[in-house]
Order: structure tokens, then C-alpha cells, then sequence
């Protein structure tokens, strides 16, 4: 699950062998249990056709920036499963072909990074770079991405101006008076209508089950019997729910840092958990940065760097710095230390050279880029996408005393992302479209093992994600990194877990057991 986008005042940056031409294997009996008779034969409609349609792959188009020998492709499927026949939208997938012989080729791996609203155009590129934790990997397996439905080139769904969504500064997310929550709620229902006048007719459809139809229309368009699948973050949800409601359908899959999947946590629960976990981690970047006060300068001790902290955060909000940059854009900065261990350094370095009189370095780190339309209109179309899945996914509360006590509560203890993340998913409160009930994920026929991957201090997906789809997939595997807690693991170096993920995706075997590994080296200052 990604944080990509702050609400706070109107919305800005804050910031997953045999091959056949046939649709599938046995017919997807779970979605029919769960979802309604029609849009179980609605899917098997949909990926009977793009079965037989597959997909025309071709050079990217040159406004994407996918070079050969990386090629594009869609893939059509209803807007409505209940109507397969209905309004029809394209979704947009790339691969690489495998690098190894025809005899190593086991099909393809299909990728889903995240989000809501995370693109997986870019996976090919990891052959094209030759990343040398998937080079063994590559020899079996097409690397295959694309943009679920309303991301990217997928029919995109908007809910703002997306140069109006990324100005700044943006008011302080926490707020000093009545007032202020007064004006952050405004800003939220403003939102979820803005929505509705641009995106309306898609938000009913915009659910994590539709995507999962999509992820099982595009296996058959690809001629696959069965599906191959890593999904991260918000990817290990889509993939829980792929295998629920198709389980005889997968071959292998991957869930990497795990959302989850109880029917009480999603979502509004699992924001609330998120909001504690993403204290822990910044408490474990304000030691690592006390530990290299040699190098940063900005305090000796964990007290003394959230001091600085709060310091610069009071300076920001009395005056933004470089006229841009308030509490919210460094919220929208300074996040991206909790989530990856890759960003300690040099987000360390910049607040480092802001303190050695840099103001500049900060404000390019922190502030948004008007000049840059295209990025902004993938910013606010990604933060659309976030909104509309999880607010059409499960029923919200709809009562504001119960949003102001709960998060009232949390940011005594946990105050770094609490209110942040709050005005960010408060639109769901008022959100007028259709709102599901969560799919009760659970262990299906002909589910293989699935392999779960963790570290126990991540801060978008806390621990205990993994452990209930543990339980839930009956023979799945859990590797735990210890006393870790970066976010998105397999591809991090650690031989413990990068061993096992190779041999589990080339020969389906998994440990006997559990694993524990110990963490990944800790990032040098």
C-alpha cells in the first residue's frame, strides 16, 4: 500500500509454465461463490475472448518511454463484469520475452508494484538492465507489466486539475483548531465530488475484484493456462484476492510486504495500523541518523533529531520555505525515509544541507515542479486511483466524530503521518459511488503454495499483513527479514530471501518451513 499522495488541502505530492492458447483451467468456481453468478461467467466471458484475440505486441508508443526491445500491447475488458458485453475499456500491458532458451522458457510473470493506482510498465526494464536478482529469472520467464484499469494509458480517472492538485504549500495536515478540521473536510468532500463530475461512470467499477478479473483476462490474452505473479504493497492484496477468487488458476505466485487481507482492516483499519507502524520507522531513521551525526550534523541522539524535526517543521509552517514548501511537503519529503532504507542517506544529506544553510537543495527535494505537467498529471492520476479503489472496496465511516476520535487518539503517540493520512482517505466518508463489502480472502481448490515475503518493521504494510495471509493460504510459505523494514523486499540484496524467491519462481519449491533471514545490510551513510 503507497502512500503517494497527501489530501491535505486540495491534494498534493506527499509522497507481483505451460503456455496455452485456450482460456483457462478449471472455470472460476470461487468468483461465482463470492461475487455473483454473473460476473463469474462475466470473466470467463471476457478471458474466452482475449484468449482468442491475444494481444498484437508492437513498439511502445514514443510518448511512453518504453524503448525496444521492450513492446506494448492492450487488452480489452468490460468495464462491468456483470455486462461483459457492455462498455468495453483497454488496458495497457508490456513485456520483455524471456532471455533464455525455448526449453527454460516457463511463460510469464505478470508484476503489480502497488498503489492503488501504482503503474507496472517499467518491470520489463529490469531485463533490459540486466538487474542481477532477476537475470536467472529472466532466462523463464516474459517480464510482464502493465497499468490496472484507470492508471496510466487504462482508461485514467482523474478528480482534480492536476496542476491545482500539486500546488503548494498546502495547509499544515495537523490541525491547531476546530476550524482548521473544518477547512481539511471541505477540502475532502470537494474532492470525492471533483471525482465524481470527472471520473463518475468508472468509480463503481474502480474495486480490487475487477482488477483481479482484469489480472485473469490478461493471463488468458497472453495465452497463459495458468498465472505467474509478484505483487508488492497493495500488489500482495490484488494477488490475495487473484487467489481467492481464481485459485486453480495460478501457478506461482509472490506477495511481497503484505497489506492485510481481513475484512475489518480493509481499508479503514488498515490506514489507522499504518499510521503506527510509520511511527516506528521514523524512530529507526532518527537513531540511524543520530548514529552518523559525524556526517548529518542534525542531532547526536534520537530526541535530539526530532527536535530538529519538529523545529523545522514549525519554521516551515510559520513561513514555507522558498514560498513552497509548508509541514505538508516535507511530510510529502521526509516519508520516503520509513518506506525505504534506500532513502535515509540522502534524504539525511538534504536536511542536512538545509541546516548548512542550503535552502535551495530542500526546496527542489520537497516542492512540486509546475513545468513538469506530465509528472503531475501521473501524481494526481495515481492519487485518483488510490481514492476510488480503496473508498469503492469497503464501506466507510461516514460519521466524523468517529474519524476525529480515532485519529485524535492515534497522534498523541503516533503524530508523524496520523492526521496526514487522515485528510488523504477522508473523501471515502462522503464518497457517493457504490461501495463493496471486502472479499473474505481465503484458501481455495487447486491454490499451490504461495510465498509471502516481510520484514517485520515495515511501515506501509506492518507485519501482521503477512502473517494473516499466512493463515489464510492454506501451504503457503512465510520468509521473515528480521529487524527490517524496508518496504518492497525482493528486490533488495539479501541472499536469504533473493535465493529462495529465484528458486521458488524456476522450480516451485519452497523450504519445508517458515524462514527467518536476518536483515539486509543497513544503509551506509
Amino acid at each position: 500500500m503507497r502512500r503517494t499522495a497527501l489530501l491535505g488541502s486540495a491534494g498534493t505530492l506527499i509522497a507481483g509454465t505451460l503456455i496455452a492458447g485456450a482460456i483457462a483451467a478449471p472455470a472460476a468456481g470461487a468468483d461465482g461463490r463470492h461475487h455473483g453468478d454473473r460476473e463469474a461467467r462475466g470473466v470467463q466471458t471476457a478471458a474466452a475472448r482475449a484468449a482468442r484475440a491475444g494481444i498484437d505486441w508492437k513498439d511502445c508508443p514514443a510518448d511512453w518511454a518504453i524503448a525496444a526491445p521492450i513492446q506494448c500491447g492492450w487488452v480489452s475488458v468490460p468495464l462491468d463484469y456483470s455486462k461483459p458485453d457492455g462498455k468495453q475499456i483497454k488496458l495497457a500491458v508490456d513485456r520483455h520475452t524471456s532471455t533464455g532458451t525455448k526449453a527454460e522458457r516457463q511463460g510469464a510473470l505478470v508484476y503489480n508494484p502497488g498503489g492503488p493506482g501504482g503503474s507496472g510498465m517499467a518491470f520489463p526494464k529490469r531485463i533490459v538492465t540486466k538487474n542481477p536478482l532477476w537475470t536467472n529469472t529472466a532466462k523463464s520467464y516474459d517480464f510482464v507489466g502493465f497499468d490496472p484499469r484507470g492508471v496510466g494509458h487504462s482508461a485514467p480517472i482523474s478528480c482534480v486539475d492536476p496542476q491545482e492538485f500539486v500546488k503548494a504549500p498546502k495547509a499544515d495536515p495537523v490541525p491547531d483548531s476546530e476550524a482548521d478540521k473544518r477547512a481539511q473536510r471541505k477540502l475532502a468532500a470537494e474532492y470525492a465530488d471533483g471525482c465524481a463530475e470527472r471520473s463518475g461512470g468508472m468509480l463503481p467499477h474502480m474495486t480490487t475484484p475487477n482488477t483481479a478479473r482484469d489480472l485473469d483476462v490478461i493471463r488468458a490474452a497472453l495465452g497463459e493456462r495458468k498465472l505467474n505473479f509478484l505483487g508488492v504493497s497493495y500488489g500482495t492484496y490484488l494477488g490475495a484476492v487473484y487467489g481467492t477468487l481464481f485459485p486453480s488458476h495460478v501457478r506461482r505466485m509472490i506477495v511481497d510486504s503484505v497489506v492485510d487481507p481481513s475484512t475489518d482492516n480493509i481499508w479503514y483499519e488498515a490506514n489507522l495500523n499504518q499510521d503506527v507502524a510509520f511511527q516506528m520507522r521514523w524512530d529507526d531513521w532518527k537513531a540511524w541518523v543520530a548514529k552518523n551525526d559525524a556526517t548529518f550534523h542534525i542531532g547526536d541522539t534520537p530526541a535530539k533529531v526530532e527536535q530538529a524535526w519538529l523545529t523545522l517543521r514549525a519554521a516551515a509552517k510559520k513561513s514555507p520555505i522558498g514560498g513552497v514548501v509548508g509541514p505538508a511537503e516535507l511530510i510529502g519529503f521526509f516519508q520516503s525515509a520509513p518506506y525505504y532504507d534506500s532513502a535515509w542517506a540522502p534524504t539525511a544529506r538534504v536536511w542536512s544541507a538545509y541546516l548548512g544553510g542550503n535552502t535551495q537543495a530542500l526546496i527542489d527535494a520537497a516542492a512540486p515542479d509546475l513545468s513538469d505537467t506530465a509528472g503531475n498529471i501521473s501524481a494526481e492520476n495515481g492519487n485518483a486511483v488510490y481514492t476510488a479503489v480503496e473508498c469503492a472496496d469497503a464501506k466507510w465511516p461516514t460519521s466524523w466524530k468517529k474519524w476525529d476520535r480515532d485519529n485524535t487518539r492515534l497522534h498523541q503517540d503516533y503524530p508523524f503521518m496520523t492526521w496526514a493520512n487522515a485528510w488523504m482517505n477522508l473523501p471515502c466518508a462522503t464518497w457517493s459511488a457504490t461501495q463493496q463489502r471486502p472479499l473474505e480472502v481465503r484458501t481455495g481448490k487447486g491454490l499451490p503454495p504461495v510465498l509471502i515475503v516481510q520484514s517485520t518493521r515495515d511501515a506501509a504494510t506492518p507485519y501482521e499483513g503477512a502473517v494473516q495471509l499466512h493463515k489464510r493460504f492454506k501451504g503457503s510459505r512465510l520468509i521473515t527479514e528480521k529487524g527490517a523494514g524496508s518496504h518492497g523486499v525482493t528486490g533488495l540484496v539479501n541472499p536469504c530471501i533473493n535465493e529462495r524467491v529465484e528458486t521458488y519462481l524456476l522450480t516451485g519449491e519452497t523450504d519445508r518451513h517458515d524462514v527467518t533471514c536476518t536483515p539486509h545490510a543497513t544503509p551506509k551513510p
